[in-house]
């Protein structure tokens, strides 16, 4: 009887790890990642506004049809880039995922309290490298440290009737994700949670 509940044990035991290394491998091996399904049909370190949300003809699963959406492919071995995203009517949120999917950052319309959310995206190394400021608080600029040099920043606009939905694609429209052309002054980060 012991010799059959630690057979029946290991069996659970060995399971419980195969399931567990498949599910955390899964999204390195991946070949239909989001950053490989996005990557034809996006410009690198701009803005590009997917379509909206249709069951056949979607280019990611599960997109919500009350939201506009935008992508900006980033790529900050060429240095830091600036977003700038108008806020919409209803609502505006900003994402930030590295190449491998893993969310590190979100910023929406209520937490800045702007009519615009500006931000630096750059890499710590690059962050390190920037001159000390000492006039520069951090109500100035945000700035972003991204764990890696690639990745994707997902901008959605909240479309509150169908009626709204072109106002939230005209905000953005006017969303720029463009490299900086000068340095940015220093200001404390916040560090994302992981």
């Amino acid at each position: 009887m012991i010799r059959l509940a630690f057979t029946i044990l290991a069996g659970v035991v060995l399971g419980l790890v195969v399931h567990l290394v498949s599910v955390l491998a899964l999204p390195r091996i991946a070949t239909q990642d989001a950053y490989s399904r996005l990557t034809p049909m996006t410009k690198l370190n701009g803005v590009t506004q997917l379509p909206l949300a249709d069951p056949n003809t979607s280019p990611m699963p599960f997109m919500d049809p009350a939201f506009a959406l935008a992508i900006c492919r980033y790529d900050l071995s060429g240095g830091p880039i600036k977003l700038a995203v108008p806020v919409s009517q209803a609502y505006t949120s900003v994402s930030f995922y590295t190449r491998n999917e893993i969310a590190y950052y979100a910023i929406n319309d209520r937490s800045a309290g702007k009519k615009v959310i500006e931000l630096d995206l750059m890499t710590e190394a690059q962050h390190n490298a920037l001159p000390e400021d000492e006039e520069v608080t951090a109500a100035d600029r945000l700035i972003i440290d991204s764990p890696t040099t690639t990745g994707l920043i997902l901008i959605k606009a909240l479309a509150a009737e169908p009626g709204l939905m072109p106002q939230a694609q005209a905000s953005l429209a006017a969303a720029t994700c463009a490299p900086q052309t000068e340095a940015p002054a220093k200001a404390e980060t916040p560090r994302a949670r992981r």
